[in-house]
Formats: C-alpha cells, structure tokens, sequence
C-alpha cells in the first residue's frame, strides 16, 4: 500500500508585520505665535465679558464683526444660529456654562466664568 501525501491548505498562515523603527524624538521648537480664529461661542463670550452688560444676538453679532473677533461666513442668519449655540450652552452645561440668559433673548457673561 502507498502512503497518503499530507494535504497542505491553499492559504498560507498570515505573516506578521514588521514594525519600523522608530526615530527618537528630536528637540522641537514651538512655532511662532499664530492668531487663531475664534469660534462665534467665543468671540460672544469676550464681547460680553468686555462690555459687561447683557446684549441680543444681533448686537453680539455687530460686536463681534466690527472688534475683529468673528465674522459670519456668509450665513443667512447669523444671530439665530448664535442664538441656538448660547442657549444650547446655557441647558447642556448648567452653572458651568460662560452665559446666563437675563431675558427674552438676552445674554450676559456669568460672573465668575474663565473663558
């Protein structure tokens, strides 16, 4: 009687990958200060820590454009999406939130808030 050949499977078992070697970490210097664009919810938030006194989205918005913080990128309704952004703060973060609502929209810097 002959002997069987052993089957061998048709897909090779996976080779593992070899790591490159890494590079040791050279001595990187900060870059040069760079002004960053504020977003809408900050540039609000200086405009009524500077002014300290509360102000509509509309004003915030006139605020924000003409002392350099923030311009709308060509949206329709600039002040209704500020508004849903403060309010949306003002629910989700509570006491934590950097705006207090003083009335019918109507906001102010809460006392206290670092931003």
């Amino acid at each position: 009687m002959t002997a069987k050949k052993k089957r061998t499977s048709s897909n090779p078992p996976p080779v593992a990958k070899r790591k490159r070697p890494t590079k040791p970490p050279t001595a990187v210097t900060a870059p040069p200060a760079v002004p960053t664009k504020l977003s809408a919810l900050d540039a609000a938030a200086r405009v009524l820590r500077e002014s300290g006194q509360p102000m509509s989205c509309p004003e915030l918005i006139e605020q924000m454009a003409a002392k350099g913080y923030w311009t709308s990128p060509q949206g329709k309704t600039p002040a209704a999406t500020l508004y849903a952004a403060l309010a949306r703060e003002v629910k989700v973060k509570g006491a934590a939130s950097r705006f207090v609502k003083t009335g019918p929209g109507r906001f102010a810097a809460r006392e206290g808030a670092d931003a």
